[in-house]
Parts: structure tokens; sequence; C-alpha cells
């Protein structure tokens, strides 16, 4: 990652069973990382698996573009993505305004700058808006000084 920051995961996306549903599918963003997510027939599985069950789908950053609009995820669906042009253009019509934009099953973000208006977000689809305001509020506390 940006600041050498590594992470390890737990498995191999090509060893999970892709048919499986999962609370929440959430598809990192950043170039070449999407790209490389949306090439994985995994991934295409799951996120396909996970939106066609309307279970909340994800995704920050270049992945609304790269990974969710080839496979039809945010058809009849507002969303937001990184602001470039390409990635604007991508999404075509479905692109809304905002940090996040949260449209039924679907949470879309524009990058790093908000993710943490977009881990609100994920927070309030998987245990609802009253323990995302618990948090924010927990957060404000932490970061306010004297």
């Amino acid at each position: 990652m940006s600041r050498g920051i590594k992470i390890l995961a737990d498995t191999h996306v090509d060893s999970l069973d892709v048919d499986s549903e999962w609370d929440l599918v959430a598809i990192p963003g950043g170039m070449p990382g999407a790209s490389n997510l949306a090439a994985s027939p995994a991934v295409q599985r799951i996120v396909k698996t996970q939106a066609d069950a309307t279970k909340p789908v994800a995704a920050v950053c270049a992945s609304p573009a790269v990974v969710l609009e080839p496979l039809g995820v945010l058809a009849g669906k507002s969303a937001t993505c990184y602001p470039a042009l390409a990635f604007l253009d991508a999404v075509g019509d479905k692109a809304a305004p905002g940090d996040v934009v949260v449209d039924g099953n679907l949470v879309t973000s524009r990058g790093p700058g908000t993710s943490l208006k977009f881990a609100l977000a994920l927070v309030d689809k998987l245990y609802g808006p009253e323990k995302a305001r618990d948090l924010a509020e927990q957060m404000l506390v932490a970061t306010d000084h004297p």
C-alpha cells in the first residue's frame, strides 16, 4: 500500500466458495488492483452472486467503474467513483454526486479521502443506522483536541 503497510489475506479468492452469499462484499479500489479484480473469474462470480441475491455490494475508487459496471451491477442504480473522467464516463448516467452513494444494496465511494464515510455506510448496512451514528460519535470524541 502507499504507506508501506502490508495486508495478508486469510485465504486466496480462488479457494473461496464463489457461490456462497456473504453479509457484504466490498471491492477495494486503486489501479491496477481494480483491473486485476475485474479480470478474476472468482471475483466476478462472487460479486454477481451477491448482487443477484440483492445482498450488499460495496466498491470504492475505480472499482465501481472497472469491476461493477462491466458486470451489470450498476444497472438501474446510482453510484459514484473516483472522479477521473475515464471512470465517470464508464459509470455514465448512473453517476451521482456525493462522496458516498447508497442505492438499495449498493454502496459506492469516491476514493481514499472518503474512506471513513464509506466505512460508516458499510456499518449502517451491516448493523443499522444507530450503530453507524454511535461509531461516528466515538470517532469525533476520539479526535477532539482541546
